[in-house]
């Protein structure tokens, strides 16, 4: 018990150390170690402009008629060979197309979209017919659903390509 009261001591003498050097070194006193909020530096960072619309409809079951979690959106991620943080949905949304210049990559994470919201459809089918009372409702989860998937080829088509190379005064 000795022992571990020493050890931990001599741990807490460190760590004040530490804070102590940390926070004298900076003029202002404030005790920035430079770890905070390092992962909300890159969500400031600019992404397309469909982006935002995107986010409000499909983040919003009402509208999209599916709820796609966290983990949903991390999967569509890895089903296009990208890694993504898990976050707040919104922001992981944003890291998923932040770096958009080409319309094959928004066909391709489109297309992993509708896989998972044509899971859903498959089950609000098989429970509508499980339960014909509900069946309104599931046909109108699946009507937006469809709707949200047009809304998914219509930002693929409007979609300009950017290249590198592009005089931005010529566009």
């Amino acid at each position: 018990m000795i022992n571990n009261n020493k050890e931990l001591d001599e741990l807490r003498a460190e760590f004040d150390k530490f804070v102590h050097e940390k926070c004298m070194s900076d003029e202002s006193g404030s005790c920035d170690t430079d770890d905070q909020d390092r992962g909300d530096a890159v969500d400031e960072e600019p992404y397309p402009a469909f982006v935002d619309e995107l986010q409000s409809k499909l983040l919003a079951p009402v509208l999209s008629g599916v709820y796609l979690s966290r983990i949903d959106i991390k999967r569509v991620a890895e089903g296009i060979d990208e890694s993504l943080p898990i976050k707040e949905r919104d922001k992981m949304i944003k890291a998923l197309f932040r770096h958009t210049t080409k319309r094959e990559y928004l066909r391709k994470t489109f297309d992993e979209f509708n896989k998972h919201m044509n899971g859903r459809v498959l089950i609000y089918e098989e429970l509508s017919e499980a339960f014909p009372s509900s069946k309104e409702i599931f046909e109108s989860y699946i009507a937006k659903v469809k709707k949200t998937q047009k809304m998914f080829d219509q930002i693929v088509d409007d979609y300009e390509e950017i290249e590198p190379t592009f005089d931005p005064m010529m566009i």
